[in-house]
């Protein structure tokens, strides 16, 4: 019963520990982007003030010792007031197969979402893409999530599960990708079939088999056509981002589509200039 004081677990300071990881936010908000505080907002719905500022401040004192993320899963070690660290799990459903199907298929009919998804932001439009799907991108309810902790603490979210949640929307704002991985779309799994369905998508341009030859049109086919401004925020871009805003062109090379023989000339230039 030393640990318990009227009903509740008595309050005890945690073990100090090196190297745990610290969360970049030393007051105020944690989450700086709208993508990871839409994660926040609900974990804070419930406000459960007192927990939620002592995982804070766990998140701030480098209390967490390890955090990954896989598919539906985070897990954090959560050093406490005992020797042996707490594991905190939270849990979200992962979309299936056939529903990433129809959210990157919508996603490739956009250039825009296509080029900022490629240099790392998330469009805020890219909830409505989701919404006209019929999913949710975001927890809105901590009825979407599951967790749990190995602390006596009952009360969910304790302050380990807090702690977990801050620095996963650290990591959220350091990385969008983060959140979809945590539904079932790796980076490199979604750019890569973003690009492929761009280059099959259909246009104007590829709705019609009488397309003059490339023979008839050297003259002109190498003219730099005249593209719009990209839009802010795309300084940090993947080098041949640019040619995923472009229609696909009906031209292929020994049976490869021309946009994919020019990636690596582009990535080939970029690497020069840097």
């Amino acid at each position: 019963m030393a640990d318990w004081y009227g009903g509740f677990p008595k309050p005890t300071k945690p073990i100090r520990v090196e190297g745990g990881i610290r969360a970049r936010s030393k007051r105020g908000e944690i989450a700086q982007t709208w993508w990871s505080r839409r994660f926040i907002e609900v974990l804070e719905s419930f406000g459960m003030g007192g927990r939620l500022q002592r995982g804070k401040n766990y998140a701030r004192a480098g209390q967490v010792l390890n955090l990954t993320l896989s598919t539906s899963v985070v897990v954090g070690l959560v050093q406490g007031s005992r020797p042996q660290p707490y594991r905190a799990r939270i849990g979200i459903k992962a979309f299936s197969a056939a529903e990433w199907e129809q959210v990157e298929r919508a996603l490739a009919g956009q250039a825009l979402y296509a080029a900022k998804l490629l240099a790392g932001e998330m469009p805020p439009e890219i909830e409505e893409v989701f919404a006209g799907l019929g999913l949710e991108l975001f927890p809105t309810t901590m009825r979407q999530l599951t967790m749990d902790c190995s602390c006596p603490d009952w009360e969910i979210p304790c302050k380990h599960l807090a702690a977990t949640c801050y620095l996963l929307a650290e990591s959220f704002d350091a990385d969008p990708f983060q959140i979809l991985a945590w539904r079932g779309r790796s980076r490199e799994e979604l750019l890569d079939r973003l690009r492929s369905l761009r280059g099959t998508t259909s246009g104007p341009a590829a709705e019609t088999d009488d397309a003059a030859p490339l023979s008839e049109s050297l003259e002109t086919f190498w003219a730099a056509p005249e593209l719009p401004a990209p839009p802010a925020g795309l300084a940090s871009a993947a080098p041949d981002a640019l040619l995923d805003e472009l229609e696909p062109l009906p031209v292929e090379i020994g049976g490869e589509p021309v946009i994919d023989l020019l990636r690596p000339a582009y990535r080939a230039m970029a690497a020069r200039q840097g």
